[in-house]
């Protein structure tokens, strides 16, 4: 994963979230709150799983159920809050969007690496393409799939491997 910065928002994401919960009639409990928390207490991406076991591995855990984080990440999903990224395995993976920058993914199709990184050229060609075709731009999603350095590294081969 990258070293992006955190990009200084108005408002937290739990609050963000709040606002949209409200938007469709619905409220923040105390379970969607604990899976914010945990979601956004590191920039880590992360599938259901990962974070159902995260939510249970705390000090002192608050019961959330299973159900409760799969209804809850759909949500936040929709609110802009996170998003789905792409994995070469098909899995579900999740990033945060509210407060990070724009960026793209370099995706392992070996090990399922995800490399995040930023380039204001691609940003750039982007917006004049769009430019260029009538469209008023919003944002991009950038998915490069390929092999990562580690991966593409010779394996070494010992005399069993030629027995």
């Amino acid at each position: 994963m990258g070293d992006l910065p955190p990009v200084d928002v108005a408002v937290s994401p739990g609050e963000k979230f709040r606002e949209f919960l409200s938007t469709r009639g619905m409220r923040l409990t105390a379970e969607r709150e604990t899976i914010v928390n945990e979601i956004f207490s590191s920039h880590e991406h992360f599938d259901p799983e990962q974070l159902i076991l995260r939510l249970t591995q705390q000090q002192n855990p608050r019961r959330v159920s299973r159900a409760s984080v799969y209804r809850t990440l759909t949500l936040l999903e929709e609110s802009g809050i996170i998003r789905r990224v792409a994995r070469a395995n098909d899995r579900e993976v999740y990033e945060h969007d509210y407060g990070y920058p724009q960026h793209d993914h370099f995706i392992c199709s070996e090990c399922n690496a995800l490399i995040e990184f930023q380039n204001s050229a691609i940003s750039h060609i982007v917006d004049e393409l769009g430019t260029s075709h009538g469209f008023r731009v919003s944002g991009h999603r950038l998915e490069v799939y390929g092999v990562c350095a580690d991966c593409s590294r010779p394996r070494r081969h010992s005399r069993l491997d030629m027995v």
